[in-house]
């Protein structure tokens, strides 16, 4: 029990002693002494330098000049990823999202999904120029559900998806529906001007 009433002003209370303590709870303080440490050679400061490091930087990868970092640090990692290099207007997106905000910002992060969602259209269309559109019916998943009691299994259970089902074309497609929408709205101008 504590002598102290929180949220009363009153006096500061006592702080017992060490010694107090070791004699009211059994192995407090066991680890004050660095002898009885066994993480102490981990901790110390003397065997790397000031940052507590004992290795040394290692060499900077080639091509880190220009490569996308947060403005909160001053250098890019010395080894990164090169696997999906920034390129086209989702590059463009995402270069200016490291530039611009810190990575505390929501505007960062909106923009780095931006960018991805760009990145996903341009390969969808370019994909469909090269002869191999996405198979839209088949990746949203309607043929597995067919022969599997897709409407029983959705309302007699308490699965959490049919709630979000109506929508799940509509995430899955927008892309397709979006550029639907502007062949229609090319369509119905080049109508009206004839």
């Amino acid at each position: 029990m504590s002598d102290h009433t929180p949220y009363i002003a009153d006096p500061p209370r006592r702080v017992p002693s060490a010694e107090e303590l070791r004699a009211r709870i059994p192995g407090w303080g066991s680890d004050l002494d660095p002898a009885d440490r066994p993480s102490v050679p981990k901790l110390s400061r003397e065997a790397g330098s000031a940052t507590g490091a004992h290795w040394d930087r290692p060499p900077q990868q080639d091509g880190a000049h220009g490569r996308e970092r947060s403005i909160e640090h001053a250098h890019v990692t010395p080894v990164f990823g090169t696997a999906q290099p920034l390129s086209g207007v989702a590059g463009i997106v995402r270069r200016y999202a490291y530039r611009r905000f810190s990575e505390g910002r929501l505007a960062h992060w909106m923009l780095l999904v931006v960018g991805d969602r760009v990145d996903v259209a341009t390969h969808r269309v370019t994909d469909a120029l090269r002869g191999r559109p996405d198979r839209v019916i088949s990746e949203t998943g309607v043929a597995a559900e067919r022969g599997n009691h897709p409407v029983a299994s959705r309302l007699g259970s308490s699965r959490s998806d049919w709630r979000h089902q109506v929508l799940d074309p509509v995430v899955a497609n927008w892309g397709w529906l979006a550029a639907l929408g502007a062949v229609v709205l090319v369509v119905r101008r080049v109508r009206r001007s004839r």
